[in-house]
């Protein structure tokens, strides 16, 4: 069994394809018309082009919206993404805008950081330590 695609829910997905590709670097997979104005929308990482795919998935259902705004009212991260070093990623992320929630935390071997996606959710980045 191998996870294939998770999902962010987004309020808007050309903001939420521009915020993840042109800010966190990830590239499109697949842009394909759902509807009269939804997609499937996927990036990956550029370093793993055939790995598991972030789906930009539209948050007009109601049950979504609240699931992930509790989450950020919580100050609970929807996802978590592994970078080689948080404190790096955190101050070029910051030099690009991004607002963080959480700066750079040791918590024993895993440093994590926590920012603001602009697009309705939390995202962790975290590196462990080896």
């Amino acid at each position: 069994m191998k996870i294939r695609l998770t999902s962010v829910f987004v309020n808007d997905q050309a903001e939420a394809l521009r915020f993840y590709t042109e800010i966190l670097g990830f590239v499109k997979k697949h842009d394909v018309p759902v509807g009269e104005k939804d997609r499937w929308l996927t990036v990956v990482s550029p370093d793993e082009p055939g790995g598991t795919e972030l789906l930009l998935e539209p948050a007009g259902h109601p049950a979504a919206r609240t699931y992930r705004d509790t989450l950020v009212k919580d100050g609970i991260p929807l996802a978590q993404f592994a970078v080689d070093d948080v404190a790096g990623e955190y101050e070029r992320l910051r030099g690009l805008g991004v607002r963080f929630t959480q700066e750079p935390m040791e918590m024993g071997p895993v440093t994590t950081a926590v920012f603001d996606d602009t697009c309705g959710n939390l995202i962790q980045i975290a590196t462990l330590s080896q």
